[in-house]
């Protein structure tokens, strides 16, 4: 059974005739092709498809489309010079040599950007338990965590120096 589903995506408001029962990872990919929403486990393990409703990271392999509707999803397209802290991360995970496949990247910064809403200074045990769903297998934890907090840093030096 099919039906409209109205959903508000990365501030732009979506209709499209699917069943209210398909993932909203695979609505988002190919009903909207926004592909930056990875589909890898499907189980709602990896973090690789989180993205946020309503500011809350969630498995979007898991969350049904029925379950966004009427609501607002953000995805990583979303993110770009506004998001200031999320470019800066995404400019040091390049600089610093952090991701390697990028199959985790965009879960681990939909992740970010919902713990940073609500704890823009995170100690490193709030980053370690912001980002326990996201898994990556290319890269040890420690210096992506390294990465994240040394640039959190520098981003809250530069506000106060400005």
């Amino acid at each position: 059974m099919k039906t409209d589903a109205a959903i508000d995506v990365n501030d732009e408001r979506c209709t499209v005739d699917v069943d209210p029962m398909m993932p909203l990872a695979r609505f988002l990919r190919e009903s909207l092709h926004l592909t930056g929403t990875k589909l890898v486990c499907g189980e709602g393990f990896c973090g690789s498809c989180t993205v946020l409703l309503d500011g809350r990271a969630v498995a979007a392999c898991l969350t049904p489309v029925a379950q966004a509707v009427d609501h607002c999803v953000r995805t990583i397209e979303s993110i770009g010079p506004s998001d200031k802290v999320l470019t800066a991360l995404q400019n040091a995970f390049v600089g610093d040599d952090v991701v390697q496949c990028g199959m985790c990247f965009p879960g681990i910064a939909m992740s970010l950007a919902a713990l940073l809403t609500d704890n823009p200074e995170p100690t490193r045990e709030d980053l370690e338990i912001g980002l326990a769903g996201n898994l990556c297998r290319c890269t040890g934890y420690t210096r992506l965590l390294d990465t994240i907090s040394t640039t959190l840093v520098r981003l809250c030096e530069e506000a106060v120096r400005s």
